[in-house]
């Protein structure tokens, strides 16, 4: 079974929302002295936001310009490293400030297999915060795949090995919390790497 959700707005740049830019700010902070985060933000022209970190939906383009800055910016290790860290504070969250704290109770005591599908079409009804422009799609099969179509975190980036830590990290850790502690995300195919979309593997049962 496939379904998928795809950004509106052809008429103006597609948003996501404010943690992929607030958590990484945390992040960096919480790995790097000031001076390193505010250089990656100043890289990226967006030091306005590591001062006030934006509450509301930003364009696609600022995440995708501070991303890679911390990609250009930092040693490979470094930067997954933060970038992993902001996906798991921006689970946190959403876990806390967007999701009800009956529903939180509810999947926690439900098995895994029913909760599992019922967080799935949670986070499909709000791919667009995180994919923008892009196009998210869950196959449930032998496998449960979530798929990215033209992400644009990662526009115009090039790399032999995924690089979506971010939202690996905010998937795992939301299944992690709600539906299974064994849970893991992994990225089996990238769109940096050439691939048509980037692939994540999800193992919550």
């Amino acid at each position: 079974m496939t379904s998928e959700i795809s950004a509106d707005g052809p008429h103006q740049e597609a948003k996501i929302g404010p943690n992929a830019i607030a958590q990484v700010a945390a992040a960096l902070c919480a790995a790097a002295p000031e001076t390193t985060a505010r250089r990656v933000f100043r890289a990226a022209d967006l030091i306005h936001w590591f001062d006030e970190p934006p509450t509301e939906m930003v364009p696609e383009s600022s995440v995708t310009a501070l991303h890679k800055q911390v990609r250009e910016q930092l040693p490979p290790d470094q930067a997954q490293k933060i970038l992993f860290d902001a996906g798991v504070r921006t689970g946190y969250y959403v876990l806390k400030r967007r999701i009800p704290g009956f529903a939180r109770a509810i999947l926690r005591v439900l098995p895994p297999i029913f909760a599992g599908p019922l967080l799935l079409r949670a986070i499909e009804r709000n791919a667009w915060t995180f994919v923008g422009s892009g196009r998210f799609v869950v196959t449930r099969s032998d496998k449960c795949l979530l798929e990215i179509y033209n992400n644009p975190v990662i526009t115009g980036e090039q790399s032999n090995t995924p690089i979506c830590h971010w939202h690996a990290a905010v998937f795992e850790t939301l299944f992690k919390e709600l539906v299974w502690s064994g849970t893991t995300v992994t990225e089996t195919n990238c769109c940096a790497s050439g691939y048509e979309a980037c692939t994540f593997e999800l193992v919550y049962r």
